[in-house]
């Protein structure tokens, strides 16, 4: 349909449009001047209002097998959290930290999200990812792909052969339909596997490779460049986890420097649970002073946060060993999958205590890297959804990073000792409107490379759209955080494709978004995939033909053309 959207208050950091009052015209799907839309669009009154790009989620674990294993692990969720069929504009969904397609669909919508990045699934086990996100409504949605442990690439870059292992990575990326290169504690499902080790630091040997997760991260880092990827390799450091891992982050950060001139070059992913000073659980502490003064100094590295909430979560990583260490601790449940020649996962449901020191450090860290990183244009909110916390605490943390008072009043309840091994109390920066739509919408667009259409209401971008019952003049963000928190859990309208799918916080349409893949304009070279072809036979369980995901397995398939 043709829209336009009258007197809101727009707020378009890629265009540098900072609350300005000013009309959005929509027709076929995509933003256009006002003046172009027909007489008789429909016509949306935003005075008042707030309008802001849609909502984009660069890392929340949303879809593929580990989450299908989360689900039923917490069948309680499934009773407590739930939305009914609407005959004719929505289906049913259940679950809070582990909820089924439809119902993800739908929250994200109603929060006035439209994009959401599933960004950790295995080669072989990708196709049950895709089968996910084609069940997943309304929001568009992309796939990173995890590379760090296969066997193929392994013995490709011990032998030195940088030409197969760069062919076979354009290789997967194109056959499995995904978006981007995924690190996970890199090679250490290896050692995993075989039974002995529990955990890799950055420059430990992998045996029998006799290579070191270094080697791992700056050859990925070197063909992601090479090839020309929209988005950085993404990573999860090493030593997640564990008390003393700053410095194997602040060394995993800087092990890409040298190949930077001056653009970014790589991305850490859920910082939060890498920034641990101290030796032990006893002394452990908030790095995220140190974490913020390398990349305050650095611009070749960019950060989402991972922030966590207090409450039940349920943790799944490809980190099989810091899953089982996590289950020892909370001896509740575990789940350890592993994946033929891939990698090594974990699941392991979790609850985070506002009383217990460890977690109020965690829940201090992620706030303060948001809060000392100067540079938002390379800083997104995360929850590392269920990790940390659901997707849907966005709106609550949002209000902590605009109001100190928040913040103050919430630590009034928890462990005076963990306050004391962090910073945040006494850091008094409150994040502006301009500010929470780059860390939410505009940073996660460019970081991903999908800024000419995602992330902005400039001519020509996608319509969605999202508008909130927020009045900038008159609204105190720092003292009326709860109206803050309260009007951001539901969008007055959510726009989606130029179609409108949310009005007063309830879904009114339902239709589905698009995958987004990388498609290469250079073939791979012919020989290499017959090399590939000849491994499998001796690796594999599964035949080579049906490791390729198939363009029609896909629902809507949207594809980035790559030069590399």
């Amino acid at each position: 349909m043709d829209l336009i959207i009258k007197n809101g208050f727009v707020y378009d950091p890629i265009n540098g449009i900072n609350g300005e009052v000013m009309d959005i015209g929509v027709k076929g799907g995509k933003i256009v001047p006002p003046e172009e839309v027909k007489k008789k669009a429909k016509v949306i009154d935003a005075r008042g209002k707030i309008v802001v790009p849609g909502g984009i989620d660069i890392h929340a674990h949303v879809a593929g097998p580990k989450v299908n294993a989360g689900r039923l692990m917490m069948p309680s969720d499934h009773y407590d959290s739930f939305i009914r069929l609407t005959r004719g504009v929505h289906r049913s969904g259940t679950g809070k930290y582990t909820p089924s397609t439809f119902l993800t669909g739908y929250r994200y919508a109603r929060m006035g999200w439209t994009t959401v990045v599933e960004p950790a699934s295995p080669p072989l086990k990708t196709r049950h990812t895709h089968e996910e996100l084609n069940d997943i409504p309304i929001v568009d949605k992309m796939c990173f792909l995890l590379l760090d442990s296969n066997r193929i690439l392994l013995e490709y870059l011990a032998e030195g052969d940088t030409y197969k292992f760069k062919n076979t990575v354009k290789w997967l990326l194109q056959i499995t339909k995904s978006y981007a290169i995924k690190l996970v504690d890199p090679g250490v499902a290896v050692p995993w596997s075989l039974g002995g080790g529990y955990g890799l630091d950055i420059d430990e040997s992998i045996e029998p490779y006799g290579i070191t997760p270094r080697d791992i991260v700056v050859n990925l880092c070197k063909v992601n460049t090479e090839l020309k990827l929209p988005h950085t390799i993404h990573v999860h450091c090493n030593k997640l986890g564990i008390p003393g891992n700053l410095s194997t982050t602040i060394r995993t950060m800087e092990s890409t420097s040298h190949l930077a001139s001056g653009e970014l070059n790589i991305h850490i992913t859920h910082i939060q649970f890498n920034s641990y000073s101290g030796e032990s659980w006893v002394d452990i502490r908030s790095g995220a002073e140190e974490i913020a003064n390398y990349v305050n100094k650095n611009s070749h590295v960019s950060l989402d946060v991972g922030q966590i909430d207090f409450g039940t979560a349920i943790t799944m990583t490809a980190d099989a060993p810091f899953e089982f260490a996590l289950f020892h601790l909370s001896k509740w449940k575990w789940y350890g999958p592993e994946v033929e020649n891939e990698c090594a996962a974990g699941i392991v449901p979790f609850k985070y205590r506002r009383r217990n020191m460890v977690n109020v450090v965690q829940w201090c860290i992620g706030l303060e890297v948001m809060l000392l990183v100067k540079d938002p244009w390379r800083l997104v909110l995360t929850t590392d959804h269920p990790n940390g916390a659901p997707f849907t605490r966005y709106p609550k943390f949002i209000a902590l990073l605009m109001s100190n008072k928040y913040r103050e009043e919430l630590m009034k309840r928890m462990s005076r000792r963990g306050l004391k091994r962090c910073v945040l109390p006494t850091i008094d920066r409150e994040y502006d409107l301009y500010d929470i739509v780059k860390v939410t919408r505009a940073t996660p667009a460019k970081l991903l490379g999908i800024d000419k259409f995602k992330g902005h209401l400039g001519i020509g971008a996608d319509a969605d759209i999202a508008i909130y019952d927020i009045n900038p003049e008159t609204i105190d963000f720092s003292r009326e955080y709860e109206k803050v928190k309260e009007r951001l859990k539901r969008a007055l309208y959510t726009i989606k494709d130029g179609e409108i799918v949310v009005k007063n916080g309830e879904i009114v349409k339902d239709f589905f978004g698009r995958t987004i893949a990388v498609k290469f304009k250079e073939d791979i070279d012919t020989e290499v995939i017959k090399d590939v072809k000849e491994k499998f036979k001796r690796y594999y369980t599964i035949s080579f033909s049906n490791y390729i995901i198939q363009e029609d397995e896909i629902r809507k398939i949207a594809y980035i053309w790559v030069e590399g």
